[in-house]
């Protein structure tokens, strides 16, 4: 039977240029399945955190279409666009955009304060609850580590709790830029246990960017950007 729901991620026809610099990407077509685990790899510098922030609808694109769970962001407001990434996305950031004057589990239980969906989608509806769980799981139990300013944190620590903040509510869509590369090999191993089994349980689709490429065989698919960009080139 054919699933009539449109795919996790849609990219069609996507040009992307940083102003008064040339094209940095051009992609014909890349989809992402509802539930799918996707692992996008790419030379630094060949715009994978670019392209992670178009289709977190943080940046627009100059031509083509971005669509999540078949939603053109393009075709929503600014205020729009905000309110649908905080519903359905979780995004783990490669500089973690923690907030320094708020303490671990505060950070955590973020989203929460901006989307009732994402609250709504807690089991007993106790965002920091769900907080300390999924920080448990990634080894940060310590009660009074979670009440410290994140900034007092490690580095690796502040990934895990990045990582538990984008896990928080259960998003349909994950995004992880460079998720693992401050985390050493145990946390590591921790770290991607804890995404894979929520992804799996949730149903959430992931799309994780890393220079580790010893990782892509946990992942149901591995996409290159260059055959990606090389594919565009082609068709044109």
């Amino acid at each position: 039977m054919v699933d009539p729901a449109p795919p996790a991620i849609e990219v069609e026809g996507l040009h992307y240029a940083w102003p008064g610099k040339p094209v940095l990407l051009r992609i014909n077509q890349f989809r992402v399945a509802r539930g799918e685990r996707v692992f996008l790899r790419g030379p630094s510098g060949s715009g994978k955190s670019t392209l992670l922030g178009l289709i977190g609808g943080v940046l627009t694109a100059q031509r083509g279409h971005v669509r999540l769970l078949g939603t053109d962001l393009a075709a929503l407001g600014a205020g729009a666009r905000d309110r649908f990434r905080g519903d359905h996305l979780g995004f783990i950031f490669q500089m973690f955009n923690l907030l320094p004057y708020l303490d671990v589990l505060d950070n955590v239980a973020l989203p929460t304060r901006f989307s009732r969906a994402r609250r709504a989608r807690i089991e007993a509806g106790d965002p920091r609850a769900e907080g300390r769980r999924l920080l448990t799981a990634l080894g940060l139990a310590d009660p009074a580590l979670l009440a410290s300013p994140v900034n007092e944190l490690s580095i690796g620590q502040q990934q895990r709790v990045a990582a538990a903040r984008a896990l928080l509510g259960s998003p349909e869509i994950l995004i992880a830029d460079e998720p693992t590369s401050a985390l050493d090999h145990d946390s590591r191993e921790d770290f991607l246990k804890l995404v894979m089994a929520e992804c799996a349980q949730r149903g959430t689709t992931l799309l994780f960017v890393s220079h580790d490429t010893s990782l892509g065989g946990l992942f149901d698919r591995v996409v290159s950007l260059d055959e990606l960009q090389r594919d565009a080139a082609e068709a044109a």
